[in-house]
């Protein structure tokens, strides 16, 4: 006997609350299997591929592309068990494949929120299901489910179900007797209006918060599906800004604009732009942040450079070298490799070193974090880097990329500009900030030359340390820069 269980989004990371669908890697009427990736969601953090638990058919799809959903909202529903003939659909519950006898086994997946530690024995071969009749539209159980799964194959031109599940639909058909309940506008209608084509909760709450009808609609979408762009097509059409709560329409009421509200354009803050501004918020809330700054010779850095990569081997990248030389000073000064737990009011050292760094993508700033940068030597750095980099910019950067670091070096000069404050990588309690390279006028051996001079920055955590300890950070730091021999003591 068939059974229709239901994939929940999972816990993608800690601190991540929603997720946008990016893209469906399934259809309604297909066949997964255990593990099998069925969506591939953006968090505020990286780009993941969500694998679905159980084995089976996909009989419901929940929310559009460039729909975010909450943590715990409904992704997929799958038919899963054996029909009479024998042949299995796979996993049988939450805990694993397995039909109504027999111990349940777990999926094996390893993303946080679901699954089981242990993989199942076997997959067996699935039976697509056949979707429900719109005239049976209320028969959406497991009893459904199983009938379903006793019909031939529907083609794929026919994927998704012409009727819609109550839970999907913006209203369900009200039982014999009971009084008409109100639409999206309020009007009342009564249990021979049915149900409306729309899976989206997005769709519905787009509808209802601008007082359109969704039954005055006709669906774009497969089989008459109404979709998010059928909604704001109408929306267009009737001069209702998308997205506005626009009030339900009072007889004789005299609407009066408020000068100025219609200017300019919203742009959701969501996404990496959302996280990014919720975690500067709260360090500018919770930090009490000062920055120290000074000037470097950074010649004999760039020779030195010049020197590793004209002996041969892999190129050592010049934030690779600017990484070592910040592992050698928070070992001289380790208060800056904290955080400050502000419930305990301690301070929490770190022994260990991982290095975040600031990189620029099309999806906006993100802080790769380097494991165990204190461990690593400048090509390892270099490699660490360039992978993170290219992770970064391809979207494929997961949430253990992102998190845990314990310090942050923070290169602006890539944009051009000396100097800056950053706003410190909350919790951590400091940043080093690395200005543009330029040849300037410098006082060398008691005589004026051009050389490479940087401007170096350091914001911390005044409550980790004072002034003292900042500014003996940095100076070494300096130090190091303009005699990159400095370092050979700490090698």
């Amino acid at each position: 006997m068939a059974q229709v269980l239901e994939f929940k989004l999972p816990d993608l990371g800690e601190g991540l609350t929603e997720a946008e669908i990016v893209r469906w890697l399934v259809q309604v009427g297909d066949v997964v299997a255990v593990d099998q990736p069925v969506v591939e969601v953006e968090t505020a953090k990286a780009m993941v591929e969500v694998p679905c638990p159980y084995g089976g058919v996909v009989t419901a799809r929940f929310g559009e592309e460039g729909t975010e959903l909450p943590v715990g909202a409904p992704l997929i529903t799958v038919a899963v068990g054996a029909p009479a003939s024998g042949d299995a659909l796979g996993p049988a519950g939450p805990a694993g494949r397995g039909g109504p006898e027999g111990p349940a086994e777990g999926s094996g997946n390893v993303l946080v929120g679901y699954g089981t530690s242990e993989a199942p024995a076997r997959r067996r071969r699935v039976r697509p299901v056949q979707p429900a009749s719109p005239t049976a539209s209320a028969a959406t159980g497991p009893a459904a489910a199983a009938e379903a799964a006793h019909a031939p194959a529907r083609t794929a031109t026919a994927r998704v179900p012409a009727a819609v599940p109550h839970a999907l639909t913006d209203a369900a058909p009200a039982p014999a007797g009971a009084p008409a309940e109100a639409d999206a506008v309020g009007a009342p209608h009564t249990a021979s209006d049915g149900p409306v084509p729309v899976i989206s909760p997005l769709v519905r709450r787009l509808a209802r918060d601008n007082g359109l009808d969704l039954r005055q609609l006709t669906g774009s979408g497969p089989e008459g599906l109404i979709l998010r762009a059928d909604v704001e097509n109408a929306l267009r059409a009737a001069a209702v800004p998308v997205g506005s709560r626009a009030a339900r329409p009072v007889p004789d009421t005299v609407v009066t604009p408020v000068p100025g509200a219609a200017d300019g354009r919203r742009i959701p803050l969501k996404g990496v732009r959302g996280a990014v501004a919720d975690k500067l918020s709260r360090s500018r809330r919770e930090i009490p942040d000062a920055t120290c700054w000074v000037d470097a010779d950074a010649t004999e850095l760039m020779r030195a450079r010049a020197a590793m990569n004209a002996a041969g081997g892999p190129k050592i990248s010049l934030l690779a070298l600017l990484a070592r030389i910040c592992t050698a000073a928070l070992a001289r000064f380790p208060e800056l490799n904290s955080s400050v737990d502000t419930e305990a009011r301690e301070i929490v050292r770190f022994d260990h070193v991982h290095l975040g760094f600031a990189a620029q993508t099309e999806r906006g700033l993100v802080v790769p974090v380097v494991r165990d940068a204190h461990a690593r030597d400048a090509e390892g750095l270099t490699a660490e880097f360039a992978r993170l980099t290219e992770a970064g910019r391809a979207g494929r950067l997961t949430p253990g990329d992102l998190t845990g670091g314990t310090f942050t070096l923070n290169n602006y000069g890539v944009f051009g500009v000396d100097g800056s404050t950053p706003i410190v990588n909350h919790p951590e309690a400091a940043m080093l900030g690395v200005g543009r390279i330029v040849p300037k006028p410098w006082v060398h051996e008691g005589e004026l030359a051009v050389r490479q001079v940087v401007q170096l920055s350091l914001t911390f955590d005044h409550r980790v340390c004072d002034g003292g300890t900042a500014g003996g950070f940095l100076r070494h730091v300096a130090d190091c820069v303009e005699q990159p021999a400095v370092l050979l003591r700490t090698l």
